[in-house]
C-alpha cells in the first residue's frame, strides 16, 4: 500500500471520527429541557452557555484564518451581528407571560447555535 493511500485512509478515519464526535457533542448540548418554566429556562441558558464556548472557538478560527480587510469586516460583522441575536431575543423576552423567558432563552440558543455552525463552515444538517 502506498504512502499516499495510507495518509489519505488515514484522514478520512479522522475526519469520520470528527464528524462523530461533533455530532455526538451537539446531541449533548441539546438535550430535551425539563418541564417547568424554571427547569426549561435554566437548560436553554445552559445550552446557549455551551453554544456560546463553541461559538467564541470558531469565531477565532475565523478570525485567525482571515487576513487584512476581511478580518476587519469579521470583526464588524461579529459585533453587529451580537447586537442583533440580543435585540431579538429581547423582543421574546418582553413577551407576556412566564413563556416569555422559555421563547427568550431559546431564542438565544437557536441563534448561537445557528452562528457557531455558520462560523464552523457547518449548517444545522450536518
Amino acid at each position: 500500500m502506498s504512502v499516499l493511500r495510507i495518509a489519505a485512509l488515514v484522514t478520512a478515519a479522522l475526519l469520520g471520527a470528527a464528524v462523530s464526535a461533533s455530532a455526538e457533542e451537539q446531541a449533548k448540548i441539546d438535550r430535551n429541557c425539563g418541564d417547568s418554566t424554571p427547569e426549561m429556562v435554566e437548560c436553554l441558558n445552559t445550552q446557549a452557555a455551551a453554544w456560546d464556548k463553541r461559538l467564541n472557538a470558531a469565531y477565532k478560527s475565523a478570525l485567525d484564518a482571515a487576513e487584512g480587510k476581511q478580518r476587519d469586516q469579521l470583526r464588524t460583522a461579529q459585533r453587529r451581528w451580537l447586537q442583533y441575536r440580543d435585540a431579538n431575543c429581547t423582543y421574546y423576552y418582553l413577551g407576556e407571560g412566564s413563556i416569555a423567558r422559555i421563547e427568550a432563552a431559546d431564542c438565544t440558543r437557536r441563534m448561537t447555535k445557528a452562528r457557531a455552525l455558520e462560523l464552523e463552515g457547518k449548517d444545522e444538517g450536518n
